[in-house]
């Protein structure tokens, strides 16, 4: 893990900076590319925020809520162009990565955005960056409800090594080789919790009868296990909240309506500012 922070900075108000970003996530490929042709130094830069706090092209593309216009072209076009996609965001107060600092693939991780994470693996995203809101990637992905990030993370190499992880994918041998019984009762509940709010019956079954608090609540997260279990992913929120502000109208309002499940969803990143 570098100490260091790389890449010439850019102030993320100088007007090139704002066309990149505004080409970026409106999916223009032609200006991204005549950007990045007029300064090659585009492609690492680290875009600095007002307060200080920075990230680069990539996390422009992996930015909330994802799912920009042409993301995964663009993901690509920028590795080629020599992009770092192990690059952390930074604080106001030094370009050292630490605790809150995340790479693009955590970023594409907390939102599910899981063609843009295919690409940023291909082109070299570490599987278990640390640092980051919630921990790794799979951490991430897991804790946002970002299902198809966390099923992309395993099958390309990333560890399940906490009862939660393999909880809430339902993959029983691996939970049942982390061994709940020798685990606090707090971490059976806790992957209990997960187990529900991925859907994962057997998983929570097999919780239960270890011991599990059938009402438990994390404190990082709202509800009790069958809260979690009425909740939706993040891709599912993303399409929901897309429709809706497209003024798409539902023939019948559901009762009892549920929430998202997961961790609590992360407020849109704003610049380089969202890790200061």
């Amino acid at each position: 893990m570098a100490d260091q922070v790389t890449g010439k900075p850019f102030p993320d108000d100088e007007p090139v900076v704002i066309d990149l970003v505004f080409a970026v996530h409106g999916g223009d490929l032609e200006t991204v590319g005549r950007l990045l042709r007029a300064d090659p130094e585009l492609s690492t830069a680290r875009l600095v925020g007002k307060r200080g706090g920075s990230r680069t092209t990539l996390h422009v593309v992996t930015d909330w809520p994802g799912y920009f216009p042409q993301g995964p072209a663009i993901a690509r076009i920028l590795l080629d162009a020599g992009a770092d996609p192990n690059a952390w965001t930074t604080g106001a107060e030094s370009l050292i990565p630490g605790p809150g600092s995340e790479t693009p693939l955590q970023w594409a991780a907390s939102s599910d955005d899981v063609d843009v994470a295919e690409v940023l693996i291909d082109g070299g995203a570490d599987l278990e960056a640390g640092y980051g809101s919630i921990g790794t990637p799979l951490d991430n992905a897991i804790g946002y409800g970002c299902w198809h990030v966390a099923r992309l993370l395993v099958a390309r190499g990333a560890k399940v090594d906490k009862a939660w992880h393999a909880a809430a994918l339902g993959l029983l041998d691996r939970l049942q080789a982390l061994g709940p019984a020798s685990l606090p009762p707090e971490e059976v509940s806790k992957a209990f919790w997960h187990a529900c709010a991925g859907g994962q019956r057997r998983a929570a079954e097999y919780l239960l009868s270890a011991g599990a608090d059938i009402d438990w609540e994390p404190d990082y997260a709202r509800g009790t296990p069958l809260d979690a279990a009425q909740g939706r992913g993040t891709r599912q929120e993303n399409v929901i909240s897309w429709l809706r502000d497209l003024g798409a109208r539902s023939s019948t309002k559901r009762e009892g309506d549920a929430g998202s499940s997961g961790a609590d969803r992360r407020s849109p990143r704003v610049g380089g500012d969202r890790a200061s």
